[in-house]
């Protein structure tokens, strides 16, 4: 970059992102980044351990948060997405779309006071993976960063219809602030753009179907199974089926779903052989009696020490790996799944 191209523009402020940022920031450049979420942290923030050494993930994450939120190199926008990016490498210019909070973030002090008295509820939590609802005064999780709460605009009362204002009128640190409009932010003289978007989840709902998602209760995402065995999550870390709130007994981890296929991903995810065993680990450590099955088509842990991560699950947590295809899913009358599946090593 030029000496008069300083700055850096990183899209997405997950893991990826904030550890760019900090290093840029360290170096002495200036970086904006941008998040479209109201807090920063992204998917690692829903996380409960790691691979592959099962550290605690926010353990690692928080002091991360709070560092970029404090760096004086770096420069958060959070509810924010990229609107127009023009220039050329060197000096790009940026615009950003600010959305508004209703809240004045360095005012608010997270008391939570809104969210309990706003009357607007039933709000799915994108953070909980849905699992959980909340209010239209809002915030992703208690140690959110930053410290403050949102007001979701297609919801609120006052906003839609110039009723309630119950958060504003009990706001004993006057945080909240209806006047606020979305905004653009204007970046010029930009010398590098980090794109570190992250990843999403299966999205074709259709291929999900097949398997039963959203269709049975017991057949739930391995990101809405995450959140259920984290000590942060809705039941606090207490595995139960979602049908009746009974501990399971036995556990199936269907892999490449909406992946490696021409109907829907063409590629490996790379990463869910190895998350599928860590969450197996973590479930076992919930009740020793556990029983895991992994269903794969490829076993892919080609990282540092993943090989003998697998080896760990299979010897000492009870996972049980089976090469095949799923051909359907059925639920018995208890709400427990049935599958049927090709397994390839013995062609039944």
């Amino acid at each position: 970059m030029g000496e008069n191209s300083k700055s850096v523009v990183i899209i997405g402020a997950g893991i990826a992102g904030i550890q760019a940022a900090l290093d840029l920031g360290d170096m002495g450049i200036k970086v904006h980044l941008i998040e479209k979420q109201p807090c920063i942290g992204g998917r690692m923030a829903q996380l409960d351990k790691t691979f592959p050494t099962l550290d605690c993930s926010i353990c690692i994450l928080a002091p991360k948060l709070s560092e970029c939120y404090r760096h004086d190199n770096i420069t958060l926008h959070t509810l924010s997405e990229i609107e127009k990016i023009g220039g050329s490498v060197g000096n790009f210019s940026v615009d950003v779309l600010k959305h508004a909070r209703y809240v004045k973030e360095g005012v608010c002090t997270n008391c939570g006071d809104c969210g309990t008295i706003c009357p607007v509820r039933g709000i799915t939590n994108f953070f909980d993976a849905d699992l959980v609802t909340q209010a239209a005064a809002q915030i992703a999780f208690p140690a959110a960063v930053p410290a403050a709460y949102r007001i979701d605009p297609s919801k609120c009362l006052y906003l839609n219809y110039e009723i309630c204002g119950l958060c504003y009128q009990n706001c004993g640190a006057d945080a909240i602030d209806f006047t606020q409009k979305d905004s653009i932010l204007s970046l010029d003289n930009v010398g590098a753009i980090i794109v570190a978007t992250g990843l999403d989840l299966a999205e074709d709902i259709h291929t999900l179907n097949i398997y039963g998602y959203q269709k049975y209760d017991n057949v739930i995402s391995a990101m809405e199974l995450e959140r259920l065995i984290c000590a942060s999550g809705p039941q606090a870390g207490h595995l139960s089926r979602l049908s009746d709130g009974k501990h399971p007994k036995k556990i199936a981890y269907l892999q490449c779903i909406d992946s490696r296929s021409q109907k829907g991903q063409m590629y490996c995810s790379s990463v869910c052989c190895m998350y599928t065993t860590k969450e197996a680990m973590i479930a076992y450590e919930h009740d020793n009696e556990l029983e895991s099955y992994v269903f794969y088509i490829d076993m892919r842990a080609g990282g540092k020490g993943f090989q003998k991560f697998l080896q760990r699950g299979a010897e000492e947590y009870n996972i049980k790996y089976l090469k095949s295809k799923i051909s359907h899913i059925d639920v018995d009358k208890d709400d427990n799944p049935i599958i049927t599946y090709e397994d390839y090593e013995t062609s039944e």
